[in-house]
């Protein structure tokens, strides 16, 4: 087993201000991902100019934020928050939820693109390959903080968990949510593609990568398995995103072949 390295979740403190590592990944996302925003708003055929670059990314942050922390919320701590509702607003906590954030993301994403005329897939497929980063440096938060580990093992890069040797599921979700989706994405989005196309494929591989993880980690602890004594929440609600990229990528392609046609 390899030893946890038990970092202190405060990088520092200044009176009642405390600087956490949790916080400052989310931070290091968002700035990697409005400077990757800039790069792709600069490619011709953009649906928005690098001047409008900041305001979708503070729209994505405040999507991002309330959503993630509110789906956490509801879904995965709703015994905590009803005995303390003051509960949400300690984000600095821990405690965000991918698919919650992801329906926040869906919110603001079609309102900044009714504040600029562009349609909402054109956003999305504009924004998603932005996304992965953000997860990537999310998960290493969570590593830090000493959350979120996956089941009992011996496999050699196990942590030495209160002496258990347990998968670091978020390290896994770190590199296949993060690296891996990263690439494929804007590898697949840097030529033209169509319309729907990079957003059905982005909740495509993310559904598959997150059903795939949830094997090899723990679920929450107030909700146990679903079904089968292998079903958790999130392999539940990655499903619908698989087939929904699925969808996705099927009427892209169909459409640009009638098109093509007519």
């Amino acid at each position: 087993m390899l030893p946890y390295p038990d970092i202190d979740p405060v990088i520092f403190s200044i009176g009642p201000l405390k600087l956490r590592w949790y916080g400052l990944m989310y931070v290091i996302g968002f700035v990697l991902g409005w400077w990757l925003a800039r790069r792709r708003a600069a490619r011709p055929h953009s649906p928005i100019s690098p001047a409008q670059v900041d305001d979708l990314v503070f729209y994505a942050m405040i999507g991002v934020v309330v959503g993630g922390r509110l789906g956490y919320s509801f879904i995965y701590a709703w015994d905590r928050l009803l005995a303390d509702p003051l509960y949400v607003l300690r984000i600095w906590e821990g405690g965000m939820s991918f698919h919650g954030g992801l329906l926040g993301v869906i919110v603001a994403v079609w309102l900044f693109g009714r504040r600029v005329g562009r349609g909402f897939f054109e956003m999305s497929d504009f924004l998603a390959p932005l996304v992965p980063p953000g997860l990537g440096f999310g998960r290493i938060g969570n590593f830090i903080n000493g959350e979120l580990w996956g089941k009992p093992t011996d496999v050699p890069w196990s942590f030495d968990v209160g002496g258990i040797g347990r998968h670091p599921s978020q390290l896994y979700e770190a590199l296949l949510e993060g690296l891996v989706l990263f690439v494929i994405l804007w590898t697949f989005s840097a030529k033209p593609r169509p319309t729907m196309a990079v957003s059905g494929l982005f909740l495509a591989c993310y559904g598959v990568f997150r059903f795939f993880i949830e094997f090899y980690r723990l679920p929450d602890e107030n909700i146990g398995y679903l079904a089968f004594g292998w079903l958790t929440m999130g392999q539940v609600l990655s499903t619908p995103m698989i087939l929904a990229g699925i969808v996705l990528l099927a009427l892209a392609y169909r459409r640009e072949t009638h098109q093509q046609a007519a």
